[in-house]
Protein backbone atom coordinates (compact mmCIF):
# COMPACT_ATOMS: atom_id res chain seq x y z
CA UNK A 1 0.00 0.00 0.00
CA UNK A 2 1.29 3.49 -0.52
CA UNK A 3 2.64 5.42 2.29
CA UNK A 4 0.08 7.84 3.14
CA UNK A 5 -0.77 10.32 6.29
CA UNK A 6 -2.73 12.77 7.43
CA UNK A 7 -1.83 16.52 8.46
CA UNK A 8 -3.90 18.39 10.65
CA UNK A 9 -4.17 20.72 13.26
CA UNK A 10 -5.13 22.26 16.97
CA UNK A 11 -7.00 24.95 14.98
CA UNK A 12 -7.48 26.93 12.12
CA UNK A 13 -4.86 29.23 10.65
CA UNK A 14 -1.49 28.02 12.41
CA UNK A 15 0.35 26.87 9.55
CA UNK A 16 -0.50 23.27 9.02
CA UNK A 17 -0.81 24.58 4.85
CA UNK A 18 3.18 25.44 5.44
CA UNK A 19 3.82 21.79 6.92
CA UNK A 20 2.38 20.33 4.66
CA UNK A 21 3.52 22.05 1.52
CA UNK A 22 6.88 21.07 2.78
CA UNK A 23 5.73 17.94 3.97
CA UNK A 24 4.73 16.82 0.60
CA UNK A 25 7.78 18.44 -1.64
CA UNK A 26 10.13 16.33 1.03
CA UNK A 27 8.09 13.10 0.40
CA UNK A 28 7.91 13.69 -3.03
CA UNK A 29 4.42 12.98 -3.02
CA UNK A 30 0.73 14.12 -3.88
CA UNK A 31 -1.43 16.47 -2.12
CA UNK A 32 -5.30 16.34 -1.30
CA UNK A 33 -7.41 18.52 0.34
CA UNK A 34 -10.66 16.53 0.53
CA UNK A 35 -12.72 19.91 1.37
CA UNK A 36 -11.60 23.49 0.93
CA UNK A 37 -14.25 26.04 2.15
CA UNK A 38 -13.53 29.44 0.76
CA UNK A 39 -12.41 30.11 -3.50
CA UNK A 40 -11.88 34.06 -3.17
CA UNK A 41 -8.27 33.95 -2.08
CA UNK A 42 -5.73 31.44 -2.71
CA UNK A 43 -6.81 27.73 -1.72
CA UNK A 44 -5.06 25.53 0.06
CA UNK A 45 -4.00 22.90 -2.83
CA UNK A 46 -2.55 26.16 -4.74
CA UNK A 47 -0.39 27.67 -1.86
CA UNK A 48 0.94 24.11 -1.63
CA UNK A 49 1.80 23.66 -5.10
CA UNK A 50 3.35 27.01 -4.98
CA UNK A 51 5.28 27.19 -2.14
CA UNK A 52 5.70 23.41 -1.94
CA UNK A 53 6.87 23.64 -5.66
CA UNK A 54 4.52 20.71 -6.43
CA UNK A 55 3.71 19.38 -10.20
CA UNK A 56 -0.04 20.30 -10.94
CA UNK A 57 -0.26 16.30 -11.75
CA UNK A 58 0.71 15.95 -7.88
CA UNK A 59 -1.88 17.84 -6.63
CA UNK A 60 -5.52 15.91 -6.39
CA UNK A 61 -8.69 17.62 -7.03
CA UNK A 62 -10.85 18.21 -3.82
CA UNK A 63 -13.67 16.32 -3.36
CA UNK A 64 -15.68 19.41 -2.41
CA UNK A 65 -15.27 23.08 -3.20
CA UNK A 66 -17.06 25.58 -1.30
CA UNK A 67 -17.53 29.25 -1.81
CA UNK A 68 -17.76 30.67 1.87
CA UNK A 69 -15.37 30.68 4.11
CA UNK A 70 -16.71 28.73 6.88
CA UNK A 71 -16.65 25.36 8.73
CA UNK A 72 -17.78 23.15 6.15
CA UNK A 73 -20.92 21.73 7.28
CA UNK A 74 -22.12 25.45 6.81
CA UNK A 75 -20.55 26.19 3.28
CA UNK A 76 -21.99 22.89 2.03
CA UNK A 77 -25.19 23.90 3.82
CA UNK A 78 -25.45 27.66 2.38
CA UNK A 79 -24.56 25.58 -1.29
CA UNK A 80 -27.23 23.29 -1.03
CA UNK A 81 -24.74 20.78 -1.11
CA UNK A 82 -24.74 17.56 0.99
CA UNK A 83 -21.41 16.32 2.10
CA UNK A 84 -21.61 12.34 1.67
CA UNK A 85 -18.73 10.06 3.40
CA UNK A 86 -18.87 7.87 0.71
CA UNK A 87 -16.99 11.00 -1.20
CA UNK A 88 -13.65 10.92 1.07
CA UNK A 89 -12.36 7.73 0.19
CA UNK A 90 -8.39 8.32 -0.24
CA UNK A 91 -7.00 8.61 -3.84
CA UNK A 92 -4.73 5.59 -4.75
CA UNK A 93 -1.22 6.70 -5.72
CA UNK A 94 2.00 6.11 -6.63
CA UNK A 95 3.71 7.79 -4.43
CA UNK A 96 3.14 8.52 -0.93
CA UNK A 97 0.36 10.69 -0.47
CA UNK A 98 -0.17 14.13 2.48
CA UNK A 99 -3.56 14.80 3.44
CA UNK A 100 -4.58 18.07 4.54
CA UNK A 101 -7.99 18.15 7.35
CA UNK A 102 -9.98 21.52 7.47
CA UNK A 103 -9.30 23.51 11.12
CA UNK A 104 -8.98 21.56 13.46
CA UNK A 105 -10.00 17.66 14.22
CA UNK A 106 -13.70 18.21 15.69
CA UNK A 107 -14.66 20.37 12.72
CA UNK A 108 -17.77 19.04 11.27
CA UNK A 109 -18.50 18.42 7.77
CA UNK A 110 -21.98 17.59 8.13
CA UNK A 111 -24.17 18.08 11.57
CA UNK A 112 -23.37 14.44 12.51
CA UNK A 113 -19.64 13.94 10.78
CA UNK A 114 -16.74 15.16 12.22
CA UNK A 115 -13.03 15.75 10.51
CA UNK A 116 -12.29 13.27 13.26
CA UNK A 117 -14.74 10.52 12.19
CA UNK A 118 -13.10 10.70 8.85
CA UNK A 119 -9.73 9.97 10.00
CA UNK A 120 -10.81 7.11 11.94
CA UNK A 121 -11.77 5.33 9.18
CA UNK A 122 -9.26 5.88 7.20
CA UNK A 123 -6.81 4.37 9.92
CA UNK A 124 -2.90 6.30 8.49
CA UNK A 125 -0.94 7.99 10.63
CA UNK A 126 -1.90 11.71 11.40
CA UNK A 127 0.08 14.52 12.39
CA UNK A 128 -1.00 16.85 14.46
CA UNK A 129 0.38 20.74 14.08
CA UNK A 130 0.14 22.69 16.98
CA UNK A 131 1.14 26.36 18.14
CA UNK A 132 3.69 27.38 20.74
CA UNK A 133 2.49 30.40 21.84
CA UNK A 134 0.12 30.71 25.39
CA UNK A 135 -3.20 28.59 24.95
CA UNK A 136 -1.23 25.48 22.97
CA UNK A 137 -1.11 23.09 26.30
CA UNK A 138 -4.75 22.62 26.54
CA UNK A 139 -5.62 22.61 22.80
CA UNK A 140 -3.05 20.25 21.50
CA UNK A 141 -3.72 17.99 24.82
CA UNK A 142 -7.81 18.19 23.83
CA UNK A 143 -6.67 17.29 20.37
CA UNK A 144 -4.39 14.23 21.16
CA UNK A 145 -7.59 12.87 23.44
CA UNK A 146 -9.83 12.97 20.75
CA UNK A 147 -7.71 11.22 18.57
CA UNK A 148 -6.88 8.51 20.71
CA UNK A 149 -10.65 8.47 22.03
CA UNK A 150 -10.92 6.80 18.27
CA UNK A 151 -8.38 5.02 18.14
CA UNK A 152 -6.35 7.13 15.18
CA UNK A 153 -2.98 6.27 14.87
CA UNK A 154 -0.46 9.67 16.06
CA UNK A 155 2.59 9.50 14.39
CA UNK A 156 3.58 12.53 16.22
CA UNK A 157 3.82 16.67 16.80
CA UNK A 158 4.97 19.24 14.55
CA UNK A 159 5.06 22.37 16.40
CA UNK A 160 4.82 26.05 14.42
CA UNK A 161 6.21 29.27 16.04
CA UNK A 162 8.26 30.69 17.79
CA UNK A 163 10.53 28.35 20.20
CA UNK A 164 8.97 27.41 23.38
CA UNK A 165 10.89 24.87 25.18
CA UNK A 166 9.08 23.82 28.01
CA UNK A 167 5.77 23.96 26.25
CA UNK A 168 6.97 21.40 23.54
CA UNK A 169 8.30 19.33 26.73
CA UNK A 170 5.45 18.67 28.52
CA UNK A 171 3.08 18.39 25.88
CA UNK A 172 4.77 16.02 24.33
CA UNK A 173 5.47 13.76 27.50
CA UNK A 174 1.95 14.18 29.08
CA UNK A 175 0.11 13.34 25.67
CA UNK A 176 3.29 10.38 25.03
CA UNK A 177 3.84 11.15 21.21
CA UNK A 178 6.72 12.09 19.69
CA UNK A 179 8.33 15.67 18.67
CA UNK A 180 8.74 16.00 15.35
CA UNK A 181 10.24 19.22 15.40
CA UNK A 182 9.36 23.17 15.20
CA UNK A 183 8.92 24.62 11.93
CA UNK A 184 9.46 28.59 12.86
CA UNK A 185 7.57 31.39 11.26
CA UNK A 186 9.13 33.25 8.17
CA UNK A 187 9.58 36.98 7.85
CA UNK A 188 9.64 35.87 4.07
CA UNK A 189 7.89 32.76 3.21
CA UNK A 190 9.11 31.62 -0.01
CA UNK A 191 9.59 28.11 -1.46
CA UNK A 192 13.26 28.61 -0.66
CA UNK A 193 12.27 29.79 2.97
CA UNK A 194 10.16 26.53 3.85
CA UNK A 195 12.52 24.49 2.17
CA UNK A 196 15.52 25.28 4.42
CA UNK A 197 13.14 25.98 7.97
CA UNK A 198 11.67 22.52 7.10
CA UNK A 199 14.85 20.39 6.46
CA UNK A 200 16.62 22.13 9.19
CA UNK A 201 13.93 21.97 11.76
CA UNK A 202 11.55 18.46 11.32
CA UNK A 203 12.41 15.25 11.71
CA UNK A 204 11.52 14.03 7.83
CA UNK A 205 14.34 10.96 8.31
CA UNK A 206 11.62 9.43 11.29
CA UNK A 207 8.41 10.51 8.97
CA UNK A 208 10.04 8.84 6.33
CA UNK A 209 11.04 5.73 8.48
CA UNK A 210 6.91 5.75 10.08
CA UNK A 211 5.25 5.30 6.70
CA UNK A 212 7.58 2.86 5.26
Amino acid sequence: MTKRCVVTGTDTGIGKTLFAAALTQALDGYYWKPVQSGLEEETDSQTVMRLGEVLPARIIPEAYRLKMPASPHLSARCEGIAIASDRLALPETDEPLVVEGAGGLLVPLTDRLLFADVFARWQVPVILCARTALGTINHTLLSLEALKHRAIPILGIAFIGDESVETQRVIAEIGGVRSLGRLPWLPTVTPGTLHVAFTRNVDIEHIKGALA
